[in-house]
């Protein structure tokens, strides 16, 4: 059966890059968004490749488990692909990209994944990653080294575990099958979208319920708004609902959608352009896939990263302490260079501190016993006395003592 729903499909080069090496799909049953790497010539040619290849794939299907079959063989076939243009063009060597693909069958969403592109399922208000990362920090984040937050500003958030590429004929991808429902709706997304605008974010957009052609426009002007280092590559596919259903023309977005076929000129690092001054970043790729023995090194760079991390956190703890500890003496000190006059059971003395407490501890001390008997003075000064008198300096409260002498003592 058909899809019964409605979509759409956006992509834009970004603010950065000089190129779009994203490509996206949307269609009557299946819904792709593929994100290149390997730099100004490889990028798009390997998304475009991607895509062109699974879009043969898009129409109905008897059961779930016979799609999942055609998404694996349509993605296999792709890295062939992508394999035999790099014969023929070997300057494209190292090229590859990411693939979130969605195929709808019935009551049931087919999907298949490699890379770090998203599938997000949005159902009554919850939004949902559906699909996990292949990433180096998605790793660290699994084994419970850092938080999902740290892996958004992680230095090596780049670094793929998994890309459909041109080394690799067998790629692993995830599939899975899962249960839709009328009301859901089913975000696809480069890492352009998800790596600048967070959930809360993109939950808030989906929620409003508009048509996923300005649901889409929305995402991206919040990822234009944040910077848009990246390509940004967005599809929408609503269940159901009332927006009007597919039209019967796919949507094609992105390096993919190029009518005569993606250029692939030689690769010139550093290349810039008066549109692009002092950019070479725009060319770079956004994402690789390291060797083996790369990924040795960047492990051992996380555990010396979060080994300084925690002597940094423990160095800034004690110098808070140590100036906590430093300010409380310092404090602590200038209230000893003051006086005031008290009583002490049954004489007048002369205190040095202050008549503060702090819980238990007391901010003063005996200093000198005056002898003055408090029975000797009168009501009024001797209740003075005992609620104290400040004095500040030592000279100030042996005034305040001859004073109480002069006049109090054989009235």
């Amino acid at each position: 059966m058909v899809f019964q729903g409605s979509s759409a499909a956006i992509s834009h080069t970004g603010k950065v890059r000089s190129n779009n090496q994203d490509s996206g799909y949307a269609g009557s049953n299946l819904f792709v968004v593929a994100d290149g790497m390997g730099g100004h010539a490889g990028g798009d040619v390997a998304s475009s490749l991607a895509v062109h290849r699974l879009e043969s794939i898009d129409h109905p299907f008897t059961s779930p488990p016979e799609a999942e079959k055609a998404l694996t063989e349509a993605i296999t076939d792709a890295a062939a692909e992508l394999s035999d243009t790099v014969k023929i063009k070997p300057e494209l060597a190292g090229m590859g990209t990411t693939v979130s693909a969605l195929m709808m069958v019935d009551e049931y969403a087919v999907i298949a994944h490699i890379g770090d592109s998203r599938i997000y399922l949005f159902r009554d208000g919850a939004l949902t990653q559906i699909t996990t990362d292949h990433t180096f920090v998605q790793k660290l984040v699994d084994s419970g080294r850092i938080t999902p937050e740290e892996a958004r500003y992680h230095p090596r958030r780049s670094v793929l575990m998994r890309v459909l590429g041109d080394m690799d004929d067998e790629p692993d991808l995830d599939t899975f099958i899962m249960p839709t429902q009328p009301g859901d709706r089913w975000l696809l997304c480069s890492d352009g979208l998800s790596g600048v605008v967070d959930d809360p974010h993109t939950s808030k957009t989906l929620a409003q319920g508009l048509a996923p052609g300005r649901t889409a426009d929305q995402l991206l002007k919040q990822a234009l708004d944040g910077g848009a280092p990246d390509n940004v590559t967005v599809v929408i596919v609503d269940v159901g609902g009332h927006h009007p259903v597919f039209s019967g023309t796919p949507t094609v977005v992105g390096s993919a959608s190029n009518p005569d076929g993606v250029d692939v000129p030689a690769a010139r690092p550093g290349r810039t352009s008066w549109l692009h001054p002092n950019r070479q970043a725009a060319n770079e790729p956004s994402h690789f896939e390291p060797a083996a023995e790369y990924l040795e090194e960047l492990i051992e760079e996380d555990r010396r990263r979060a080994r300084n991390r925690r002597i940094g956190w423990i160095a800034g703890l004690v110098l808070v302490l140590g100036l906590l500890a430093g300010g409380i003496f310092a404090a602590y000190q200038w209230t000893q260079t003051l006086f005031f006059v008290g009583a002490d059971e049954n004489t007048v003395v002369i205190y040095r501190g202050i008549q503060q407490d702090i819980g238990p501890i007391s901010l003063s001390s005996v200093y000198e016993d005056t002898d003055i008997r408090l029975s000797s003075l009168s009501d009024f000064t001797r209740e003075r006395i005992e609620q104290t008198i400040y004095a500040g300096t030592l000279d100030d409260a042996r005034r305040i003592v001859d004073t109480i002498a002069g006049t109090e003592v054989n009235r």
